[in-house]
């Protein structure tokens, strides 16, 4: 049996999509059938958890001013975000032709530099804004704060180093396109080529998790 087993699902078939493949050898045509329609179904949630999150991203930064005040238009009879779901849409589009190991590869890439930034954030807010009004607050000292940042940003920092250079590519064009939509954003702004609704305070941008 392990010789059989060896022969039929050999270390470098178990490439993307294989799981259905070696259903079908264990268990027949209608496991490697449910296994595909599961996967399915699986994609199409977590694509939908996307979606809807991103959206109401966009609806969110449309309210505080961040962006133009059409993404945060609503279906009239559910009350959805259709204008922000349908960029989030178009953009997971275009997206999809990009090999899925980098897309993923990229997106752990770009998750981590996030998450990096947000515990500068965290810490460099604690230090020069003890004062500042929080949902909550870390009951720790500086020091200990430091070091409970430390070890998952040392984690982040490998993942980071070891992605590959495509990756690289791909995280730094979409950061630079961040870059260069936020200042679009700001000329837009200034120069009334756009509606947007009323900017909000500086620290009520900012949503302090400290």
């Amino acid at each position: 049996m392990a010789a059989t087993g060896a022969t039929d699902a050999p270390p470098e078939a178990w490439a993307n999509g294989y799981l259905a493949d070696a259903a079908g050898v264990i268990g027949g045509a209608w496991l490697k059938y449910w296994i595909d329609a599961g996967a399915v179904l699986s994609s199409i949630g977590m694509f939908e958890a996307q979606l809807s999150s991103g959206a109401y991203q966009l609806l969110g930064m449309a309210d505080l001013g961040l962006l133009p005040a059409i993404f945060a238009r609503r279906a009239a009879r559910f009350r959805t975000p259709w204008v922000a779901i349908a960029t989030s849409a178009a953009i997971t589009l275009a997206v999809s032709f990009l090999p899925l190991d980098d897309v993923v590869a990229t997106a752990n890439f770009l998750y981590g530099l996030g998450t990096l930034l947000e515990f500068a954030a965290f810490l460099w807010l604690r230090a020069a804004r003890p004062d500042l009004k929080r949902p909550f607050r870390v009951p720790l000292a500086m020091p200990a704060l430091v070091a409970m940042c430390a070890v998952p940003s040392a984690f982040l920092a490998y993942v980071s180093v070891v992605a590959g250079e495509r990756v690289f590519a791909l995280a730094g064009t979409f950061t630079a396109l961040g870059f260069g939509l936020h200042g679009v954003m700001r000329l837009c702004r200034s120069r009334k080529w756009l509606r947007f609704n009323h900017v909000a305070a500086t620290e009520q941008e900012i949503m302090v998790l400290v």
